[in-house]
């Protein structure tokens, strides 16, 4: 029985392979299941359709997310952090502050794609990588300061 996967399904495929599988399989658990449709010519046809509109969005997508990543790229940030002995800050930079202070450069980015390298725990300047898309990372140049004291 040959099928068009709807959902993917761990040890057969992805969305959108089209399978051979046993009758009773494909009957009994995936059709019920609406994880996959039967492959006729009519949801092969509606399958291509999607793929190529699906295409079109990934492109738009990834020209948007380039776009982002040359904004973060022209952009330094800067922190005013509490500093002690040896330019060692207290407490650490967050991928949360990083973002903050991006979204006040009118750039969206969530704190989850935001990747600040270990060293950044003494003063000075670091470079963060923003996993935007899985084709595209933009580096997040931050200076930490010593923060003035009152």
């Amino acid at each position: 029985m040959r099928l068009i996967l709807t959902a993917e399904v761990p040890s057969l495929g992805t969305i959108g392979d089209v399978v051979s599988v046993k009758p009773g399989y494909g009957r009994n658990f995936l059709l019920p299941r609406q994880m996959a449709v039967p492959a006729n010519e009519s949801n092969q046809r509606q399958l291509a359709h999607q793929k190529r509109v699906l295409a079109t969005r990934r492109e738009k997508f990834l020209a948007e997310t380039r776009v982002v990543a040359k904004k973060i790229e022209g952009v330094t940030l800067t922190l005013a952090k509490q500093a002690g002995e040896d330019n060692r800050i207290f407490g650490s930079v967050t991928s949360a502050e990083l973002a903050q202070l991006l979204t006040a450069q009118s750039v969206q980015v969530s704190k989850r794609d935001i990747v600040i390298p270990e060293e950044a725990k003494t003063l000075g300047a670091f470079v963060a990588k923003v996993k935007l898309h899985p084709e595209v990372e933009a580096d997040l140049k931050f200076v930490i300061e010593a923060a003035s004291e009152a």
